[in-house]
């Protein structure tokens, strides 16, 4: 029987953990769901020890699993949502609840950073999600405990700690701090100390480093052999690249789930991005990537549903939509639900349908949110197109990935090929293939890829239907504009309404 390595994806709302052997078969799956806390409007939180909890208790289920030989595990890896802050004290352990990269109370921290900077540091814009603005946020608003902090991390980097208690931060996830210089590959602690921020940088490795094995208390909890090997991995968007093949220089995704991404790998390093495109370091070796973040993509379809229709299953919502038409007989949805980072950087931004009216249906409402979400997205994809990159095939993935009406609607927004993959595991099978790579299952990453990645279908643009979506995109594009001030004064109502509560 062929050896195992397990690929852990530290999420939002789950953690999955998938079994996959050297053919790349997925031999099991397993999740485990996570709750967010929302103390305020704008706040999101979790507990550091549940993400570790549920770890623990899906690698249970696999060792579990009378399917699988549990002796034949030799490796794992890690990838995990990105930004959000595991503060520890000395004895390393959590001083509070992580604050999530979804999180939008650190504007204010945001203007100190760009009263002292500018707009853009380290090649990334200056927006609440970033992990400098939330370390500024606990420094200035509970001193105390920020007094207490020894090190911080990220999620996935808290959870692989507790199993081998080594610390360390990857490069790919360290470039989503604002701390990570890009050239040098190590902290700019300069950046930190003009904030007075000392000392609390845990060491950083490469995505495909071996950081140690699991500790022999937590095998033994397990039932795992104590000589498992653990290596570093990446941020959810990296790995999630990396499951899906996207790896080389111009090679595209879209991925459409809590949040929406649209990322391109880019080797030049010397592309100046604006408009809130982030760069990042990929898991691939001397590899970048540019990335544009819709806060509220799947998230809106989520909302849509809870809101709208509850007892609709999410395929059958899709199915309805498709049953409107291409504009959704002249309704257009913004998705910006909890802000927006890409392009505009706004958190005070809100949703919005514009031209609703009584002859609307169910099905051009739930149209419009599709288009919203799918909107958002090429809105960045035209801004990198205009700097000079060729957007020519993107691989899809996540909730966008699911329906063959979607796929065709992205390929024709978009107005280019668009891939869904044979078998899609997200970013759980990009840190298996890290941890593939690693045990020495192939020479590099590459070759995992190649071996590893196969297309189920690729779905061609038609120039007519992206004609006519352009008609649309337009009147989406003014909406910011108009509806800025508008959803800045309510929720500004909004709030002093709660406070007077």
């Amino acid at each position: 029987m062929d050896n195992i390595v397990l690929g852990i994806d530290i999420g939002t709302s789950s953690v999955k953990t998938i079994a996959v052997n050297q053919q790349g078969t997925v031999l099991s799956s397993v999740s485990e769901p996570l709750t967010v806390e929302h103390q305020q409007s704008g706040y999101s939180e979790q507990q550091p020890d549940a993400w570790v909890t549920a770890t623990k208790a899906n690698i249970r289920k696999l060792v579990d699993d009378p399917s699988i030989d549990h002796t034949k595990i030799e490796g794992m890896s890690f990838s995990g949502q990105m930004h959000s802050l595991v503060l520890l004290d000395e004895d390393h352990c959590p001083l509070r609840n992580a604050i999530l990269w979804n999180d939008t109370r650190s504007t204010p921290q945001c203007e100190t950073i760009k009263a002292h900077l500018g707009d853009y540091v380290l090649d990334n814009p200056v927006l609440e999600g970033f992990t400098l603005t939330k370390m500024l946020w606990v420094q200035q608003n509970e001193p105390d405990l920020w007094r207490k902090a020894s090190v911080f991390l990220l999620p996935k980097d808290y959870v692989r700690f507790a199993l081998t208690g080594q610390l360390h931060m990857e490069y790919a996830d360290a470039s989503s701090t604002l701390l990570l210089d890009p050239d040098t590959k190590t902290w700019d602690k300069s950046i930190g100390e003009q904030f007075g921020i000392h000392d609390i940088y845990p060491e950083l490795v490469s995505s495909q480093q071996c950081v140690g094995t699991i500790k022999p208390n937590v095998a033994a909890e397990l039932g795992l052999n104590d000589h498992v090997a653990v290596f570093a991995g990446g941020g959810d968007n990296a790995a999630g690249a990396v499951g899906a093949g996207v790896i080389r220089n111009g090679e595209a995704l879209c991925s459409i789930g809590t949040s929406g991404v649209f990322l391109i790998c880019d080797d030049e390093h010397e592309t100046t991005y604006r408009r809130n495109i982030h760069l990042f370091q990929h898991s691939v070796d001397d590899m970048s990537y540019a990335m544009a973040v819709t806060l509220a993509a799947g998230d809106s379809l989520s909302w849509f549903k809870q809101t709208v229709l509850p007892d609709t299953s999410f395929s059958n919502i899709v199915e309805l939509a498709s049953q409107s038409t291409i504009g959704a007989r002249g309704l257009v949805f913004t998705p910006y639900l909890s802000g927006e980072r890409t392009p505009h950087g706004d958190a005070s931004i809100r949703g919005s349908f514009i031209g609703l009216s009584h002859l609307h249906t169910s099905a051009d409402l739930a149209r419009a949110v599709i288009e919203g979400i799918t909107y958002s997205l090429y809105d960045a994809i035209e801004y990198i197109r205009s700097l000079g990159k060729d957007v020519s095939h993107i691989v899809s993935i996540g909730g966008g990935a699911k329906s063959e009406f979607w796929l065709q609607l992205q390929a024709d927004v978009f107005n280019t090929r668009v891939s869904k993959l044979k078998y899609e595991e997200g970013p759980s099978m990009g840190a298996a293939m890290i941890a593939a790579k690693g045990v020495g299952w192939f020479d590099s990453i590459e070759a995992c890829v190649d071996t590893w990645i196969e297309y189920a279908k690729t779905f061609t643009p038609n120039q007519a239907n992206h004609d006519n979506y352009m008609r649309y995109f337009d009147i989406y594009q003014s909406v910011y504009a108009h509806t800025r001030p508008l959803t800045k004064q309510l929720l500004q109502l909004s709030t002093a309404q709660r406070a007077e509560v």
